[in-house]
C-alpha cells in the first residue's frame, strides 16, 4: 500500500551573511568556505524571489560577472553551469572555483566591481508548510499540480533533489511506486530540467507528462494513459 502523497508548501528566507566581493579573485577566495546555503541561495533563490537581472543569465555569479565586472565572456561560462549535475553543493562549489580560476589565469588585471556594485553573499534557508492535503489518487495529483503555487512546485519539483538520497523530484518517487502506466508518467517527470525553465512553465511541464504518451509506450500503456485522461 503506497502512502499517500503529501502536499507541502514551502518559502525561502533570505539571510545575509556580511560577507561580499569586490574583484574576481576576492569572489573566488570567500567560494572556498562560504556556507553552501549560498551557492544554493545564488542558484536557484531567483525563481522565487523576484530579481531585476538580466535573465540570460540564470544564476547571481555569472549575472555579477556581466553587470558588475562587465566580463562578458565570464558571464557566459558561469551562466552554462547547470547545477542539477552535480551530486551536492560542494562539487558545485569546485566548479564555480575552477572556473574562476581559469579566468583570472586568462586575465592580466584582476576585474573589479564599482564599489556600489559588490557581490554580496546571501544565504538561504528554506522553511516547509504542511498545507495537510493529503492525494491518493494519481489523477488527483495531477489536477493538484496544474493549481499548485510556484513555490510548492519549487518544494517538491527542485528543492526535494537536494534533501533525497537519491535526488530525485517528490511527484516521480511517488508515481514510480504505482503500477503502469504511472511508472510512465514518472519517467518522463524526471526527464524534466528543472534549471533553466521558469516554475511556472515546470508546472505546465509536469501536468503534460500526464497527457502525452511516451514514444516507447506499448498499445497498452498508451490505452492506459488515454483512460486516465478521459
Amino acid at each position: 500500500m503506497v502512502e499517500p502523497f503529501a502536499v507541502k508548501d514551502c518559502t525561502l528566507i533570505s539571510i545575509a551573511t556580511g560577507e561580499r566581493a569586490q574583484n574576481l579573485r576576492e569572489l573566488r577566495n570567500r567560494l572556498e568556505d562560504i556556507h553552501p546555503g549560498c551557492i544554493y541561495y545564488h542558484f536557484w533563490g531567483g525563481l522565487l524571489v523576484p530579481r531585476f537581472d538580466d535573465p540570460e543569465f540564470q544564476n547571481d555569479f555569472a549575472s555579477w560577472a556581466y553587470h558588475g565586472l562587465n566580463d562578458l565572456r565570464l558571464a557566459e561560462r558561469l551562466g552554462i553551469i547547470d547545477p542539477t549535475v552535480f551530486k551536492d553543493m560542494e562539487e558545485l562549489r569546485r566548479e564555480l572555483i575552477e572556473v574562476m580560476e581559469e579566468r583570472l589565469d586568462e586575465s592580466e588585471i584582476v576585474p573589479w566591481a564599482k564599489a556600489d556594485k559588490q557581490f554580496y553573499f546571501i544565504r538561504s534557508k528554506i522553511v516547509v508548510m504542511d498545507t495537510r492535503m493529503r492525494i491518493d489518487d494519481p489523477l488527483k495529483l495531477k489536477d493538484m499540480i496544474s493549481h499548485m503555487p510556484i513555490s510548492a512546485v519549487f518544494y517538491h519539483f527542485i528543492d526535494a533533489r537536494r534533501r533525497t538520497p537519491d535526488r530525485r523530484d517528490d511527484f516521480s518517487r511517488w508515481l514510480s511506486e504505482l503500477d503502469d502506466p504511472y511508472r510512465l508518467v514518472a519517467e518522463r517527470i524526471r526527464a524534466i530540467d528543472p534549471y533553466f525553465t521558469p516554475l511556472a512553465g515546470l508546472r505546465d511541464q509536469l501536468v503534460k507528462a500526464f497527457e502525452e504518451p511516451s514514444r516507447r509506450d506499448d498499445g497498452w500503456a498508451k490505452e492506459c494513459l488515454t483512460d486516465m485522461n478521459r
